[in-house]
Protein backbone atom coordinates (compact mmCIF):
# COMPACT_ATOMS: atom_id res chain seq x y z
CA UNK A 1 0.00 0.00 0.00
CA UNK A 2 0.84 3.44 -1.24
CA UNK A 3 1.63 6.08 1.96
CA UNK A 4 -0.42 8.65 2.45
CA UNK A 5 0.55 12.28 1.25
CA UNK A 6 0.03 14.68 4.09
CA UNK A 7 0.65 17.64 1.97
CA UNK A 8 -2.76 17.65 0.32
CA UNK A 9 -5.12 19.90 1.34
CA UNK A 10 -8.48 18.07 1.44
CA UNK A 11 -8.53 14.84 1.89
CA UNK A 12 -11.03 11.96 3.03
CA UNK A 13 -11.05 8.85 5.71
CA UNK A 14 -13.04 6.58 6.99
CA UNK A 15 -13.40 6.68 10.91
CA UNK A 16 -15.22 3.79 13.04
CA UNK A 17 -16.22 4.29 16.63
CA UNK A 18 -16.54 0.40 18.06
CA UNK A 19 -18.37 0.76 21.34
CA UNK A 20 -20.42 -1.79 23.73
CA UNK A 21 -23.82 -0.79 22.29
CA UNK A 22 -23.11 0.76 18.91
CA UNK A 23 -20.91 0.81 16.08
CA UNK A 24 -20.83 4.50 14.48
CA UNK A 25 -18.79 5.36 11.50
CA UNK A 26 -18.46 7.92 8.75
CA UNK A 27 -16.91 9.62 5.82
CA UNK A 28 -14.64 12.05 6.51
CA UNK A 29 -13.58 15.30 4.54
CA UNK A 30 -10.16 16.76 6.51
CA UNK A 31 -8.96 19.30 7.12
CA UNK A 32 -12.26 20.69 7.93
CA UNK A 33 -13.54 17.16 9.40
CA UNK A 34 -16.47 17.30 7.91
CA UNK A 35 -18.96 14.52 7.78
CA UNK A 36 -20.03 13.48 4.33
CA UNK A 37 -22.10 10.58 5.63
CA UNK A 38 -22.79 8.04 8.62
CA UNK A 39 -23.22 4.75 9.54
CA UNK A 40 -24.72 3.15 12.58
CA UNK A 41 -25.60 -0.20 13.92
CA UNK A 42 -26.06 -1.84 17.09
CA UNK A 43 -22.39 -3.49 17.91
CA UNK A 44 -23.95 -6.43 19.44
CA UNK A 45 -20.61 -7.86 21.13
CA UNK A 46 -22.15 -11.02 22.66
CA UNK A 47 -21.67 -12.87 18.80
CA UNK A 48 -18.06 -12.80 19.54
CA UNK A 49 -15.29 -10.95 17.50
CA UNK A 50 -15.79 -12.51 14.30
CA UNK A 51 -18.75 -11.50 14.04
CA UNK A 52 -18.39 -7.64 14.94
CA UNK A 53 -15.60 -7.96 12.67
CA UNK A 54 -17.57 -9.05 9.45
CA UNK A 55 -19.55 -6.24 10.55
CA UNK A 56 -17.12 -3.72 10.42
CA UNK A 57 -15.97 -4.90 7.05
CA UNK A 58 -19.33 -4.28 5.59
CA UNK A 59 -19.54 -0.86 7.05
CA UNK A 60 -16.22 -0.21 6.04
CA UNK A 61 -17.22 -1.59 2.19
CA UNK A 62 -20.60 0.74 2.24
CA UNK A 63 -18.33 3.95 2.88
CA UNK A 64 -16.11 3.02 -0.08
CA UNK A 65 -19.21 2.55 -2.28
CA UNK A 66 -20.51 5.48 -1.16
CA UNK A 67 -17.23 7.45 -1.27
CA UNK A 68 -17.62 6.53 -4.99
CA UNK A 69 -20.92 8.07 -5.26
CA UNK A 70 -19.82 11.27 -4.13
CA UNK A 71 -16.82 11.58 -6.07
CA UNK A 72 -14.22 11.23 -3.37
CA UNK A 73 -11.57 8.97 -2.48
CA UNK A 74 -10.51 7.60 0.96
CA UNK A 75 -6.98 7.33 1.99
CA UNK A 76 -7.35 5.90 4.91
CA UNK A 77 -9.36 3.74 7.61
CA UNK A 78 -9.14 5.02 11.54
CA UNK A 79 -10.96 2.46 14.05
CA UNK A 80 -11.91 3.60 17.93
CA UNK A 81 -11.87 0.32 19.87
CA UNK A 82 -13.51 0.23 23.04
CA UNK A 83 -10.98 -1.79 24.75
CA UNK A 84 -6.92 -1.18 25.80
CA UNK A 85 -5.06 -0.24 22.75
CA UNK A 86 -1.45 -0.68 22.28
CA UNK A 87 1.13 2.50 21.05
CA UNK A 88 1.27 -0.23 18.18
CA UNK A 89 -2.39 -0.64 17.43
CA UNK A 90 -2.91 -4.16 19.21
CA UNK A 91 -6.09 -4.57 20.49
CA UNK A 92 -4.58 -5.93 24.03
CA UNK A 93 -8.07 -6.76 26.13
CA UNK A 94 -11.14 -8.42 25.40
CA UNK A 95 -13.67 -6.97 28.56
CA UNK A 96 -16.25 -6.32 25.46
CA UNK A 97 -14.80 -6.59 22.03
CA UNK A 98 -13.19 -10.38 21.85
CA UNK A 99 -10.54 -8.99 19.03
CA UNK A 100 -7.51 -9.65 21.53
CA UNK A 101 -4.74 -12.01 19.56
CA UNK A 102 -6.53 -11.10 16.20
CA UNK A 103 -5.02 -9.25 13.67
CA UNK A 104 -7.67 -7.03 12.91
CA UNK A 105 -5.59 -3.96 11.10
CA UNK A 106 -4.63 -6.75 8.41
CA UNK A 107 -7.54 -8.49 7.94
CA UNK A 108 -9.67 -4.46 7.35
CA UNK A 109 -6.82 -3.71 5.34
CA UNK A 110 -6.53 -7.14 3.07
CA UNK A 111 -10.97 -5.84 3.08
CA UNK A 112 -10.55 -2.58 1.39
CA UNK A 113 -7.12 -1.97 0.50
CA UNK A 114 -6.86 0.92 2.48
CA UNK A 115 -3.98 1.76 5.61
CA UNK A 116 -5.75 1.40 8.67
CA UNK A 117 -4.58 2.37 12.46
CA UNK A 118 -6.03 1.43 15.20
CA UNK A 119 -6.55 3.59 18.58
CA UNK A 120 -8.90 3.19 21.91
CA UNK A 121 -11.77 4.70 21.72
CA UNK A 122 -11.32 7.83 24.52
CA UNK A 123 -8.52 8.86 22.51
CA UNK A 124 -9.81 9.35 19.44
CA UNK A 125 -12.78 11.24 21.01
CA UNK A 126 -10.07 13.16 22.29
CA UNK A 127 -8.19 13.55 19.36
CA UNK A 128 -11.08 14.88 17.51
CA UNK A 129 -12.25 17.26 20.13
CA UNK A 130 -8.67 18.81 20.76
CA UNK A 131 -8.12 19.55 17.28
CA UNK A 132 -11.85 19.85 15.53
CA UNK A 133 -13.89 20.69 19.21
CA UNK A 134 -14.61 21.75 22.50
CA UNK A 135 -10.86 21.26 23.11
CA UNK A 136 -9.44 24.16 20.60
CA UNK A 137 -9.13 26.94 23.12
CA UNK A 138 -7.00 24.68 25.62
CA UNK A 139 -3.44 23.52 25.95
CA UNK A 140 -4.39 21.05 28.09
CA UNK A 141 -7.51 19.17 29.18
CA UNK A 142 -8.89 16.08 30.83
CA UNK A 143 -11.22 14.28 28.18
CA UNK A 144 -14.34 12.51 29.88
CA UNK A 145 -17.02 9.77 28.11
CA UNK A 146 -19.68 8.35 29.64
CA UNK A 147 -21.61 6.09 28.33
CA UNK A 148 -22.19 2.32 28.20
CA UNK A 149 -18.30 2.83 30.31
CA UNK A 150 -16.88 5.25 31.73
CA UNK A 151 -13.28 6.06 30.55
CA UNK A 152 -10.87 9.62 30.55
CA UNK A 153 -7.89 10.48 28.82
CA UNK A 154 -5.61 13.67 29.57
CA UNK A 155 -4.64 15.91 26.54
CA UNK A 156 -1.45 18.14 25.56
CA UNK A 157 -0.61 19.87 22.93
CA UNK A 158 -3.71 18.67 20.89
CA UNK A 159 -2.15 15.11 21.68
CA UNK A 160 -3.84 12.46 23.82
CA UNK A 161 -1.29 10.92 26.28
CA UNK A 162 -1.30 6.74 25.47
CA UNK A 163 1.35 6.02 28.38
CA UNK A 164 4.33 4.18 27.94
CA UNK A 165 1.95 1.26 26.41
CA UNK A 166 -1.39 2.36 25.40
CA UNK A 167 -2.82 0.84 28.31
CA UNK A 168 -4.49 4.67 29.41
CA UNK A 169 -8.04 5.69 29.43
CA UNK A 170 -9.57 2.65 32.28
CA UNK A 171 -10.21 5.03 36.07
CA UNK A 172 -13.54 3.76 36.24
CA UNK A 173 -13.01 0.06 35.37
CA UNK A 174 -10.82 -0.85 38.53
CA UNK A 175 -12.98 -1.92 41.95
CA UNK A 176 -12.76 0.39 44.80
CA UNK A 177 -11.73 -0.47 48.10
CA UNK A 178 -13.81 -0.01 50.97
CA UNK A 179 -12.67 -0.10 54.87
CA UNK A 180 -15.03 -2.40 56.57
CA UNK A 181 -16.67 -2.50 60.04
CA UNK A 182 -13.73 -4.95 61.03
CA UNK A 183 -11.38 -2.32 59.49
CA UNK A 184 -10.32 -4.76 57.08
CA UNK A 185 -10.43 -3.31 52.84
CA UNK A 186 -12.78 -5.10 51.38
CA UNK A 187 -13.65 -4.67 47.68
CA UNK A 188 -16.37 -2.43 46.58
CA UNK A 189 -18.01 -1.74 43.05
CA UNK A 190 -16.10 -0.33 39.79
CA UNK A 191 -17.23 3.32 38.94
CA UNK A 192 -18.82 2.14 35.98
CA UNK A 193 -21.03 -0.60 38.02
CA UNK A 194 -22.51 2.27 39.54
CA UNK A 195 -22.60 5.40 37.51
CA UNK A 196 -22.65 4.39 33.78
CA UNK A 197 -25.66 3.94 31.66
CA UNK A 198 -26.35 0.17 32.27
CA UNK A 199 -25.34 0.58 36.15
CA UNK A 200 -28.67 3.24 35.93
CA UNK A 201 -31.31 1.06 34.79
CA UNK A 202 -29.67 -1.81 36.92
CA UNK A 203 -29.44 0.28 40.30
CA UNK A 204 -33.35 1.60 39.58
CA UNK A 205 -34.91 -1.89 38.64
CA UNK A 206 -33.33 -3.42 41.14
CA UNK A 207 -34.94 -0.60 43.48
CA UNK A 208 -38.02 -0.80 42.07
CA UNK A 209 -38.47 -4.61 41.27
CA UNK A 210 -38.62 -5.97 38.00
CA UNK A 211 -39.21 -3.23 36.20
CA UNK A 212 -37.27 -3.11 32.89
CA UNK A 213 -36.07 0.44 32.23
CA UNK A 214 -33.14 1.53 29.88
CA UNK A 215 -30.89 4.41 31.39
CA UNK A 216 -32.30 7.35 29.14
CA UNK A 217 -35.51 6.72 30.70
CA UNK A 218 -33.97 6.76 34.61
CA UNK A 219 -32.60 10.23 33.34
CA UNK A 220 -35.79 10.79 32.13
CA UNK A 221 -37.89 9.74 35.34
CA UNK A 222 -35.33 11.57 37.31
CA UNK A 223 -35.92 15.15 35.42
CA UNK A 224 -40.14 13.94 35.57
CA UNK A 225 -39.52 14.44 39.67
CA UNK A 226 -39.61 10.83 40.61
CA UNK A 227 -37.88 10.38 43.49
CA UNK A 228 -36.11 7.20 43.11
CA UNK A 229 -34.68 8.00 39.54
CA UNK A 230 -33.95 11.45 41.18
CA UNK A 231 -31.46 9.16 44.09
CA UNK A 232 -29.94 6.60 41.58
CA UNK A 233 -28.98 9.59 39.00
CA UNK A 234 -27.80 11.96 41.31
CA UNK A 235 -25.75 9.48 43.20
CA UNK A 236 -24.30 8.19 39.92
CA UNK A 237 -23.23 11.66 39.29
CA UNK A 238 -21.63 12.16 42.07
CA UNK A 239 -19.27 9.67 42.47
CA UNK A 240 -18.26 10.85 38.65
CA UNK A 241 -17.53 13.98 39.63
CA UNK A 242 -15.70 12.99 42.89
CA UNK A 243 -13.49 10.83 40.87
CA UNK A 244 -12.97 13.79 37.67
CA UNK A 245 -11.92 15.67 41.01
CA UNK A 246 -9.38 13.38 41.68
CA UNK A 247 -7.65 13.47 38.42
CA UNK A 248 -8.09 17.16 38.08
CA UNK A 249 -5.78 17.17 41.60
CA UNK A 250 -3.13 15.19 39.67
CA UNK A 251 -2.85 16.00 36.34
CA UNK A 252 -4.08 19.84 36.86
CA UNK A 253 -6.07 20.53 33.34
CA UNK A 254 -7.14 23.69 32.10
CA UNK A 255 -10.03 22.50 31.72
CA UNK A 256 -12.77 19.33 31.99
CA UNK A 257 -14.56 18.09 28.51
CA UNK A 258 -17.72 15.91 29.17
CA UNK A 259 -18.59 13.18 26.24
CA UNK A 260 -20.97 10.27 25.65
CA UNK A 261 -24.66 9.69 25.43
CA UNK A 262 -24.76 9.90 29.39
CA UNK A 263 -21.96 13.01 30.04
CA UNK A 264 -23.41 15.29 27.91
CA UNK A 265 -27.42 14.90 29.43
CA UNK A 266 -27.89 17.87 30.34
CA UNK A 267 -30.33 18.15 34.15
CA UNK A 268 -30.17 15.75 37.46
CA UNK A 269 -26.83 13.73 36.18
CA UNK A 270 -24.86 16.84 35.58
CA UNK A 271 -25.52 19.20 38.27
CA UNK A 272 -24.69 16.60 40.08
CA UNK A 273 -21.57 15.46 38.93
CA UNK A 274 -20.14 19.16 38.35
CA UNK A 275 -21.07 19.85 41.96
CA UNK A 276 -19.11 16.74 43.23
CA UNK A 277 -16.00 17.71 40.75
CA UNK A 278 -15.76 21.14 42.50
CA UNK A 279 -16.17 20.22 45.90
CA UNK A 280 -13.60 17.22 45.66
CA UNK A 281 -10.43 19.53 43.83
CA UNK A 282 -8.23 20.55 46.97
CA UNK A 283 -6.98 23.95 45.31
CA UNK A 284 -9.18 26.44 45.16
CA UNK A 285 -7.69 27.91 41.42
CA UNK A 286 -9.47 24.43 40.21
CA UNK A 287 -12.69 25.62 42.09
CA UNK A 288 -13.98 27.30 38.56
CA UNK A 289 -12.09 24.97 36.27
CA UNK A 290 -14.11 24.87 32.84
CA UNK A 291 -16.71 22.08 32.52
CA UNK A 292 -18.20 21.41 29.03
CA UNK A 293 -19.82 19.29 26.86
CA UNK A 294 -18.01 17.41 24.22
CA UNK A 295 -18.80 19.87 20.67
CA UNK A 296 -18.65 17.06 18.10
CA UNK A 297 -21.40 14.81 20.20
CA UNK A 298 -21.72 11.53 19.21
CA UNK A 299 -19.60 11.84 15.93
CA UNK A 300 -16.22 12.63 18.11
CA UNK A 301 -15.16 8.75 18.21
CA UNK A 302 -15.20 7.93 14.09
CA UNK A 303 -14.19 11.56 13.92
CA UNK A 304 -11.06 11.11 15.78
CA UNK A 305 -10.71 7.54 14.42
CA UNK A 306 -10.05 8.96 11.17
CA UNK A 307 -8.10 11.41 12.02
CA UNK A 308 -5.64 9.24 13.21
CA UNK A 309 -5.11 7.22 9.92
CA UNK A 310 -4.25 10.54 8.23
CA UNK A 311 -1.95 11.95 10.66
CA UNK A 312 0.24 9.02 11.94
Amino acid sequence: MTAFDHSQHNHCAIGIDVGGTKCAAGLILFPQGRVLARRSQPTRPERGGDAVLTDIVDVTQSLQREATELGVEPVAIGLGVAELVSVDGEVLSDATIRWKGTSIREILEAKTNLPVALDADVRAAARAEAQLGAGRPFRSFLYVTIGTGISAGFVLNGTPHAGARGLTGTFASSRGLIPGDDGKLASGPALEEFAAGPALAARFAAARGDVAVSAAEVVALAEAGDSLAQSVVASAGQAVGAAIGNLINVLDPEAVIIGGGLGMTEGCYRTSLDSALRAQVWSDFHRTIAVVSAELGNDAGFIGAALAAVTR
